[in-house]
């Protein structure tokens, strides 16, 4: 029987009930549409389980105490949750790839020079 999209119920030869996760293949997408904060959706293959993630976090009676593999499941999304928060900021980042770490701090050196310019220009022409 499933109780949800990500949790099943499973009952053993003496009657005993428990749950555990259904998989532990979910994909973590994160995106930016606006504000400061991205945007986090988890997918089961074609399926959003979003809400389901959400609402098995933040329910009143705590996962770990009755879902079994709960605290591994936990883990392998936080680090999921990482990675995908770890690639769209790299995506967004205008921080030039494939350079050596000296070109690196050239380059962060130019960004910060071109930014001050208008104001250098700005004190220099009112003085």
């Amino acid at each position: 029987m499933a109780v949800s999209d990500i949790v099943k119920q499973y009952e053993d030869e003496r009657g005993n009930v428990y749950y555990r996760m259904k998989t532990h293949d979910i994909e973590v997408q994160a995106t930016q549409t606006s504000g400061l904060a991205p945007v986090i959706t988890y997918w089961m293959g074609e399926k959003e389980i979003t809400d389901d993630i959400r609402n098995l976090r933040f329910s009143p009676r705590p996962p770990s105490s009755y879902i079994q593999d709960y605290d591994e499941f936990h883990a392998m999304l936080y680090s999921k949750e990482q990675g995908a928060i770890n690639k769209l900021y790299e995506q967004m980042s205008i921080k030039p790839k494939n350079m050596s770490s000296g070109k690196q701090i050239l380059w962060s050196f130019f960004v910060i020079v071109m930014a001050m310019l208008p104001l250098v220009i700005a004190i220099w022409w009112f003085k």
